[in-house]
This record gives structure tokens, C-alpha cells and sequence, in this order.
């Protein structure tokens, strides 16, 4: 097992960052030929997924979250804690802060038009840490 970790500046508002690039450079210093990779995110208002990172798909994924948890609603967490980000909250549990991948010939294997993306959130920019865990043989 190797596990590396590095950092991702974002812009906070649904900033959808590509970070397949990173992954895959992990993969290769992990010296794994066949195995998976883990990329996590520490914090509870990210996400992580695939997606083909193109203006048109990323357009379409920030309007499909905004339509399931619009910024501007009613949310629990809000008034409990002062906050304005209990749409963060909810889009990063919806979408989830980790995911894995196959590794193949000592390389991420993924599809053609698939990338994977770093989405954050929350309602201000910040550093976002990820932790990269590839296993195998």
C-alpha cells in the first residue's frame, strides 16, 4: 500500500476542479501494476466523482445539483448553526467524499472521456486536501 496526499486551491460555489492528473501521477510513483486506487477528500462539504470535464457537462452537473439542493433553501443545519452551507452539506452526502478506481499496467484506468473531478461546495474558497491510497501487486 502507498498513500500520498496533496492539495487542491478552489473557489468554493460548486467549483468543479479536474484532478485526474494528480491520480494518475500517484499511480505511477506507487510502483502498483494491478490493483485499485482510493481518492478521498477531507471535509463534509466536497464531493468527488467522474465526469467527461468539458464546459457543457460541468455546466449541466452544477445545474442538476442546484436543482437537487438549491443554495437558497430552508436547511436544518442553517439555522442550528449560524451557517450558510447546509446545501454543501447535503450535495457533498449526495454525492460522496470518496470513490475508487481500477488500476491496470501501472496506470489509472479509466475511460476515454472520463475524468475525475473535485467538487467543492461550500460558499467560499478554501484548500482542499485528498488523500490518494493505491493497493494491489
Amino acid at each position: 500500500m502507498v498513500q500520498t496526499t496533496f492539495r487542491v486551491p478552489t473557489r468554493g460555489l460548486c467549483d468543479v476542479i479536474d484532478i485526474t492528473g494528480q491520480v494518475e501521477a500517484a499511480v505511477a510513483q506507487s510502483g502498483v501494476s494491478a490493483g485499485v486506487v482510493n481518492v478521498s477528500g477531507l471535509g463534509s462539504t466536497l464531493g468527488l466523482t467522474t465526469i467527461e470535464f468539458e464546459s457543457g457537462a460541468v455546466l449541466d452537473l452544477k445545474k442538476a445539483l442546484s436543482q437537487i439542493a438549491p443554495m437558497n433553501n430552508d436547511y436544518a443545519h442553517n439555522a442550528r448553526w449560524g451557517d450558510h452551507n447546509g446545501y454543501a452539506h447535503l450535495r457533498s452526502a449526495l454525492m460522496g467524499a470518496s470513490k475508487s478506481y481500477p488500476v491496470k499496467n501501472g496506470r489509472l484506468h479509466l475511460g476515454t472521456w472520463q475524468q475525475i473531478v473535485l467538487c467543492d461546495f461550500d460558499e467560499r474558497a478554501r484548500e482542499r486536501e485528498l488523500t490518494v491510497t493505491v493497493l494491489g501487486e
